[in-house]
């Protein structure tokens, strides 16, 4: 282990960390099985505590099974801001005490190239070791770290030893570690792509290298290359420390089952709506086209509608989704709606010559912009929200703790 190793990859994953959160600030629930459900209407498990793994439950388990297989398990609202406000001083921490160079893969999640740290904070099993206590130091949570020479061996070596573990996997034992693993192990590779390759003869990594890697490359193009590597050990997959430019800016809620009724469906896209022109005007964006979607039983029914000029305000972007809900909608059913801004756009880019003079309305904004930045979420808001629902925010997959990804 005392070998420099030419790239060090370092993937760390928080254990059971909403549940964690909640019994590190409420005692009470330590050492309990605890389920957390988006707000006490939810009925799907998210996260649970390892004591209720031990039960067979688990994410995704719907909430009657769960106290099915433990009547006394404990069941607790997610608090999405406190998630993130915790995970954003874990990573603070790790960009300080370990390597600046760190790619927030989500809230529970990071990886960060440590190649550059061995001559100074040690060999990478050492590493290892100074992550775990800097995240312990900087939450008092634990974690699993895995450590590799590529960003797919450091999160499989991750998962091998939880909670609070520690899998370190040299560059030169890797491909010999993952031969016997199935390819639906590895992260990226569901099970589209692995009954490909099973049709292919190849079920574990140890198979990949029978399969010429111009197979993968036809069809699935780099990202099948990718996948080729991924099985030997040897991902070239670079981290990512910069949160690119938004490709679209949205917000969905997911709703009771077959929802039917038209004030509370308006009630919901008034609520993303606001959310998604908040979220544009908070960081200098706005958009012209955008997509409106309604969830049934048979898919997505919507539309995705075009402005004559691009726009920030809620109220403008509302009155889109009424117009879509008016022609898609022919009462059936709706369990989920979804507001996206297709092409946000910088707003310092040159200014319409026929624009109508908005200066009036983006006062409004900034000032109902800086109460509810103080205040709290919608503080100021349309009167119909008033009755909005009262399920909480959630957490995206691709949240960050900076820049436009940093929303729950």
């Amino acid at each position: 282990m005392a070998r420099t190793w030419d790239r060090a990859i370092a993937l760390v994953d928080m254990n059971a960390f909403f549940a964690a959160i909640e019994q590190q600030d409420f005692p009470e629930y330590r050492g309990r099985p605890v389920v957390i459900t988006n707000g006490l209407r939810g009925t799907c498990v998210i996260t649970c505590s390892y004591e209720a793994r031990s039960f067979g439950i688990c994410t995704g388990t719907r909430l009657p099974k769960a106290k099915a297989l433990c009547p006394d398990v404990v069941r607790l609202p997610a608090r999405p801001h406190r998630y993130a406000e915790v995970s954003s001083r874990i990573m603070a921490a790790l960009a300080e005490a370990i390597s600046p160079d760190i790619e927030v893969y989500s809230v529970d999640e990071a990886f960060l190239d440590v190649t550059h740290c061995q001559r100074l904070l040690g060999d990478p099993e050492t590493i290892g070791r100074r992550i775990k206590q800097a995240v312990f130091d900087a939450s008092g949570l634990l974690c699993s770290v895995g450590v590799s020479g590529d960003v797919t061996t450091a999160k499989f070596a991750a998962k091998q030893r939880k909670p609070d573990g520690l899998t370190v996997i040299p560059p030169w034992e890797a491909a010999e570690q993952l031969h016997d693993v199935p390819v639906t192990e590895l992260c990226g590779i569901a099970r589209g792509i692995g009954g490909f390759l099973e049709r292919h003869g190849v079920r574990t990594c140890g198979d990949m290298k029978k399969l010429p890697i111009s197979v993968l490359g036809r069809r699935f193009g780099n990202p099948g290359r990718r996948i080729w590597h991924m099985c030997q050990g040897t991902d070239p997959t670079k981290l990512t420390y910069e949160v690119p430019a938004p490709k679209s800016v949205g917000h969905g809620k997911v709703l009771p089952p077959a929802t039917r009724d038209r004030e509370l469906l308006l009630t919901w896209l008034l609520h993303m709506a606001t959310k998604v022109g908040t979220r544009l005007r908070r960081h200098e964006l706005e958009a012209g086209r955008f997509f409106v979607g309604l969830r049934t039983d048979l898919g997505w029914i919507g539309g995705k509608p075009r402005l004559p000029l691009p726009t920030a305000d809620g109220g403008v972007i509302f009155a889109l989704c009424r117009r879509v809900l008016d022609e898609a909608w022919d009462g059936e059913g709706i369990h989920q709606v979804q507001v996206t801004a297709l092409d946000p756009r910088s707003t310092s880019q040159q200014i319409e010559m026929f624009a109508p003079n908005l200066d009036r309305r983006r006062l409004l904004h900034a000032a109902i912009d800086r109460v509810n930045d103080r205040f709290g979420a919608l503080a100021l808001a349309p009167a119909r929200l008033l009755g909005r629902s009262d399920m909480p925010d959630v957490i995206a997959p691709a949240w960050k703790p900076t820049g436009h990804r940093r929303t729950v």
